[in-house]
């Protein structure tokens, strides 16, 4: 009995943490300002982000929960938790200060974080390092079009 209160704790830890963080799309939509921008060249189109973003979500709380599950709260979950930061610090510092430069730190740092996450997590939990490697996809493609967006748009972002 215990141990399935222990697996559902962590399950909604894992879960919340990351609708959270997730819900700072919504608080710092990308909006008029965005769309004005010059675009770098393989931006996909607006819909693409929701969907990318929602399926990568899901995939992060059930990495993080499977790794709490394998060996407890540790670096594994220090590192997730501190990517998990930078993810939520993106969306306010490029779309709500419309600070691209600072943004390109932010999620250079997130890579970096997530690259540590990923190594950890494999270590612990095979599946759960696998499911953050999509993650881990999507970001370096974020970085690309975060520098994109600076380089096109500097002096005007």
């Amino acid at each position: 009995m215990r141990e399935g209160f222990q697996a559902t704790r962590a399950a909604l830890v894992c879960g919340i943490a990351v609708a959270l963080v997730s819900l700072t799309g919504a608080v710092f939509p990308p909006g008029a300002w965005y769309e004005q921008l010059n675009q770098p060249g393989g931006t996909p189109p607006d819909i693409a982000f929701p969907i990318a973003w929602t399926l990568l979500y899901i995939g992060m709380a059930v990495a993080a929960w499977r790794v709490w599950r394998a060996v407890g709260i540790g670096r594994g979950l220090a590192l997730f938790a501190a990517q998990l930061l930078c993810n939520a610090l993106w969306m306010p510092v490029a779309f709500g200060a419309h600070a691209l430069g600072w943004a390109l730190l932010v999620i250079v740092a997130l890579w970096l974080l997530l690259a540590a996450t990923l190594s950890e997590f494999w270590r612990a939990d095979r599946f759960a390092g696998l499911l953050l490697v999509p993650y881990l996809a999507w970001v370096s493609y974020a970085v690309y079009l975060n520098a994109g967006l600076l380089f096109l748009n500097w002096g005007s972002a």
